[in-house]
């Protein structure tokens, strides 16, 4: 039995997120899962750019946990924050970085899980009807909701929660008649409610917010035993030289001084495709 199992944190949201948020961490850990929706996360920030961000994704994060903390009178808050940013591997396509935290004020603890997943962040600018229909596809409408604004992505006025054709076809007309240049801009809802490929991300991690507080220090036996660094250098099979191939992790524990490095098992080589000098 862990630390968690039969404990209840809070979660401070209005997007749906407690439902995996629960059914992953509690078969995961034994922890139950409490919503509040008493605060409003927008004044936090939001996607569409009416209320600014302030701070980083953690920063964020840790806010969501905290207020739940205070609103429940719970010890464990967990909060969630997502990034939308270019790809890693390209930099040209849409990338969701997910970030959920647990707090734990008994044990004076605070685990992280990650998840980078490709996204479904469309947008566009059109001015007739049949062009946003188009639009709707690639952006899987209905499934996906849909937000739309006069003019540009800046307008202050948006239509949200747009589900259904006719909802759709109600919010461009606005949107045009509001419109100072004649165009309608139109994006995929990033709220996770409405988004099902952020919550799918959202879920990932979960899982891997769940596998930390199931890692136990080896010496002081408190979770969150982790990786902390990856050594690189892997030489090349061909030429000798070092490439970007891992080496070895280092692991750490959030509470204690103790770590450990975990090497190769079996002496290995770099395939050359993956080397810098070789494929320069």
């Amino acid at each position: 039995m862990n630390i968690f199992s039969n404990r209840t944190a809070s979660v401070l949201t209005k997007h749906g997120k407690e439902l995996v948020l629960n059914e992953v961490l509690n078969s995961a850990t034994g922890l139950q899962v409490n919503l509040t929706n008493a605060y409003d996360t927008d004044l936090l920030g939001t996607f569409t750019l009416d209320v600014s961000r302030h701070g980083s994704q953690f920063d964020a994060a840790r806010k969501k946990a905290q207020i739940g903390m205070e609103l429940l009178g719970t010890d464990l808050g967990l909060g969630n924050e997502g990034a939308f940013v270019a790809d890693p591997y390209t930099g040209m396509l849409p990338w969701n970085i997910e970030l959920v935290i647990l707090i734990d004020q008994k044990h004076q603890l605070e685990i992280s899980g990650f998840s980078g997943a490709p996204a479904q962040n469309a947008h566009a600018y059109v001015c007739h009807w049949e062009e946003l229909e188009k639009f709707a596809d690639t952006a899987l409408f209905p499934s996906h909701h849909l937000v739309i604004k006069p003019t540009d992505e800046y307008h202050p006025k948006s239509v949200k929660n747009i589900t259904d054709k006719q909802q759709l076809r109600d919010a461009f007309q606005w949107a045009s008649s509001n419109s100072s240049k004649g165009v309608v801009y139109v994006e995929n809802d990033l709220r996770a409610f409405a988004n099902p490929t952020r919550m799918k991300n959202i879920r990932q991690a979960t899982i891997d917010l769940a596998s930390k507080m199931n890692s136990l220090c080896p010496a002081c036996r408190m979770p969150g035993y982790w990786i902390e660094d990856i050594q690189r250098g892997l030489p090349c099979n061909a030429c000798g030289m070092p490439t970007d191939q891992e080496i070895a992790k280092k692991w750490g524990c959030l509470k204690c001084e103790h770590s450990d490095v975990e090497g190769m098992k079996v002496l290995r080589f770099a395939n050359p495709s993956q080397c810098k000098y070789c494929n320069p």
